[in-house]
């Protein structure tokens, strides 16, 4: 009949998925460690598994010597002869000691410390084996529980983490419920949790597309860049290989089946489809979508592009808190400067720039200035306090200060006031 011991093994092995081996080796030295603490750590101690018996057998090997000094490393010859009648001075002997069910509670309390060490260290590594190739898949779990607003997640042989900042803001989950992520991470580290996810990186919605879209997972439409600000918007850039398959309208789908899709596991987050292009120009119109472009100038050296908008969508172009003109900057990875048709138009006019080029004068002072009539820098320095006072946001101080600053820049001095000629030399002339 087995022991409760080998019965213990087979169930381990057997449930966890453990190697027999690995697991009998733990037990072993895990009875070792409990050996010596209760024998005396000088010992020269072996442990063994008995499959048979399904038993720890433990060893100690002594030196035979004529006078013993020291009873945990020495035998003598009298003492030896009785274990074995061959035994000779100056011979190892081994001796068969107690068995594991004997070493007491604190030894059986170590040996239990030791096997669930190694069981954890184990079950790590078989985790660690099973997921190392899934990075970046997309995998699937349970919430199990919220740690100081990291979120636990069960995948069913273990657990993942979804940290706070890797979750998406202002949506929320409950214990129970089946949730998507992106696999982050997997560590090593027996600190730390193994599996680390993602709901807010960038390749997260290109894996959703990609899950939705036959033609994506076939090759035939590419996605060339993803750019998000989670939970609120995203943009991302998509080309097909074939001539006669659309990209745009293969990731929108039918009725926009496949964009909805992805948009209701991102909990409503808006996604704008954009058609790449190699040309920067081109790109850049697409990108900036629902926003018309008018202009596009580039610059290459720079990697910086002005963006000329219709001035009734500059608003559009730009975004709430500049969130569409961000999102299209890092699809691109270009700089883009986004101007109204007005505001570009002053730009080309030369009074205009020597007005913006005054100290203390933006683009929003400088169209301002330049509605009111005042076309150039020098038209500007001839005005009075008054006029300049009167333009929006501008007290009597920073007037003072704008108009010295204009005449200082136009080499224009204080005019003096006009002086009537004395009367005498009015009639001599």
């Amino acid at each position: 009949m087995h022991s409760e011991l080998k019965r213990m093994i087979e169930t381990i092995c057997k449930d966890r998925g453990f190697d027999r081996h690995f697991l009998v080796e733990a037990i072993e030295e895990a009875v070792l460690s409990a050996a010596r603490k209760k024998f005396g750590s000088r010992r020269q101690l072996e442990v063994h598994y008995n499959d048979g018996y399904g038993d720890i057998e433990v060893f100690q090997f002594r030196k035979v010597v004529e006078e013993v000094e020291d009873d945990q490393t020495q035998i003598s010859l009298d003492a030896a002869r009785l274990l074995d009648p061959e035994a000779e001075i100056g011979l190892e002997l081994g001796e068969r000691m107690e068995k594991v069910s004997e070493l007491g509670r604190i030894a059986a309390q170590s040996a239990r410390q030791v096997i669930v060490h190694k069981m954890r260290e184990a079950e790590r590594e078989v985790v660690y084996d099973m997921f190392k190739g899934r990075i970046g898949e997309v995998v699937s779990g349970l919430v199990q529980r919220f740690d100081r607003g990291d979120m636990v997640v069960n995948l069913g042989r273990t657990e993942a983490i979804l940290p706070k900042d890797q979750q998406i803001p202002k949506r929320s989950f409950k214990q129970g419920d089946r949730i998507r992520a992106l696999l982050l991470e997997v560590r090593q580290t027996s600190h730390d949790s193994q599996l680390i996810l993602s709901r807010t990186s960038n390749e997260f919605l290109a894996k959703l597309f990609k899950m939705e879209v036959p033609e994506i997972a076939e090759g035939i439409v590419k996605i060339m860049g993803v750019s998000r600000d989670p939970g609120f918007r995203a943009k991302i850039a998509v080309s097909s290989t074939e001539m006669d398959v659309d990209p745009v309208g293969a990731c929108v789908g039918m009725k926009g089946s496949r964009v909805q899709n992805v948009v209701q596991e991102l909990q409503g987050e808006r996604i704008d489809i954009v058609l790449w292009n190699i040309d920067a120009a081109k790109y850049v119109c697409n990108a900036m979508a629902p926003a018309q472009v008018s202009i596009v100038r580039v610059d290459e050296e720079n990697k910086s592009l002005l963006v000329v908008v219709p001035s009734d969508q500059l608003s559009l172009a730009i975004g709430k808190q500049g969130q569409n003109v961000r999102l299209a900057s890092r699809l691109l990875g270009w700089r883009i400067d986004v101007k109204s048709e007005q505001r570009y138009a002053n730009l080309e006019d030369p009074g205009y720039r020597s007005i913006l080029a005054l100290d203390g004068v933006d683009e929003s002072l400088a169209d301002q200035i330049f509605a009111k009539g005042i076309v150039s820098a020098e038209d500007f320095a001839s005005r009075d306090v008054e006029e300049i006072a009167s333009l929006r946001s501008v007290d009597r101080e920073f007037a003072e200060m704008l108009l010295a600053s204009a005449r200082t820049a136009v080499g224009m001095e204080k005019i003096p006031a006009v002086e009537a000629m004395p009367e005498s030399e009015s009639d001599q002339t």
